[in-house]
């Protein structure tokens, strides 16, 4: 695969984090990612637990449906999944070693 020029980090070194509370599982990720680091399911029942009432709310509106990071360490910090996110529920976090 190539590398889009807008990526600036080694496979590895960051990783997206979603906010479960924000995310609606639109997929918008998912379309944008070039190194295919998304997916979306239905958040797990430990997960939908720990959110607040407004998130379980939200979470119930949009099908509990969610994204998830299977494949985080193929992340090269190119910022489109944060760019693409409507709810703004993605971050990219420096992975610690």
């Amino acid at each position: 695969m190539t590398v889009p020029a807008e990526c600036r980090a080694e496979p590895g070194q960051f990783a997206p984090v979603v906010d479960r509370a924000k995310c609606e599982g639109k997929a918008d990720c998912v379309r944008v990612c070039p190194f295919h680091v998304f997916e979306v399911g239905r958040i797990a029942d430990s997960e939908f637990a720990q959110l607040g009432m407004f998130g379980k709310m939200k979470s119930l509106a949009h099908g509990r449906r969610t994204a998830y990071t299977p494949q985080a360490s193929a992340c090269q910090a190119c910022g489109k999944c944060v760019e693409a996110c409507p709810e703004k529920a993605i971050k990219l976090q420096r992975v610690q070693r």
